[in-house]
């Protein structure tokens, strides 16, 4: 080939890769922005509630996955956090889903060895929900609506607990995890109740962690103690994530101007850090401060 051509064919393999590099992402292919609506996740028999924002190019964004508490719904949980307000200012997408076991006219989530708000400890027989987490995870990332690198969890009580458990045996999916009133490292030892288990929570990376709860919660008191699934307190969780992600600094204090006091654990593996967030005067309700939340989330990717 001559050196005229080999030219010519330069500019047209440069202008074709202009063309490829300015092209717009591919719309995403679930849901309808502006709204939230019930979406099936591909050949799962099951459904989630996704509300994509109106005013963001709705491919390839963040994701929050937000539990419900234990007898709760998908729709209960987006009207309680109000998270669909703050998707809408931030540009996420937020994706909410019944949980898999019936209990107490809702839904609680299937953590192993670990009993639902009625006693029941699940079993092969319900609905693996760490499974349908990835799969819905999946699912958004193939219709072109979601980057995979940019995944957080949060939820309140029941769905706290849910978002520590995938901490534990799913880190590879999430960038960050938020819990509301239900932080766990772990399942609490046979032999000492108000221990975690280290052998139930062995993340395979570390994962950066913002625990919010209130000081006048009795359901899930931050002391510890109540129900046989609670029993050790928030700052032993706290201690035991910060230990698994590896923290070297000092455990730093705050109290902030909004009745907030903050426990901050840094200095840890892969730039994660952890973080106690506690709400003078609050009871067992969502304590997030969804704004902080998304700023957490948002300086933290896989």
């Amino acid at each position: 080939m001559k050196r005229g051509q080999l030219a010519r064919l330069g500019l047209a393999i440069a202008a074709l890769l202009a063309l490829v590099v300015a092209a717009p992402a591919a719309a995403c292919r679930a849901g309808k922005p502006g709204e939230t609506v019930p979406v099936m996740v591909g050949k799962t028999g099951r459904a989630i509630m996704l509300h994509i924002p109106a005013e963001a190019a709705p491919a390839h964004l963040p994701l929050v996955l937000l539990f419900h508490g234990s007898g709760g719904t998908a729709r209960g949980i987006l009207d309680n956090s109000r998270l669909e307000a703050t998707a809408e200012r931030y540009g996420f997408i937020l994706s909410a889903a019944d949980a898999g076991i019936p209990a107490e006219g809702g839904f609680a989530w299937n953590i192993p060895g670990v009993p639902t708000v009625t006693g029941h400890v699940p079993t092969q027989e319900d609905p693996d929900d760490v499974a349908f987490v990835g799969a819905t995870i999946d699912w958004l990332v193939a219709q072109g609506c979601v980057d995979p690198a940019q995944v957080y969890a949060t939820g309140l009580s029941g769905g706290g607990r849910m978002t520590s458990w995938l901490g534990c045996v799913a880190a590879d999916r999430f960038a960050a995890i938020a819990p509301v009133v239900g932080l766990r490292a772990g399942n609490p030892l046979a032999s000492n109740p108000r221990v975690p288990d280290p052998a139930t929570c062995r993340p395979s990376r570390p994962v950066p962690v913002l625990a919010f709860a209130g000081d006048k919660d009795t359901t899930n008191p931050i002391e510890g103690g109540g129900s046989p699934y609670w029993q050790y307190p928030m700052s032993v969780a706290l201690a035991r994530w910060a230990e698994l992600d590896g923290c070297h600094g000092r455990l730093r204090s705050t109290t902030l101007t909004n009745g907030r006091t903050e426990q901050h654990f840094d200095n840890c593996r892969a730039g994660s850090e952890v973080i106690g967030d506690v709400l003078a005067g609050a009871g067992h309700v969502w304590t997030a401060d969804n704004q902080a939340m998304w700023a957490f989330f948002a300086r933290h990717r896989r």
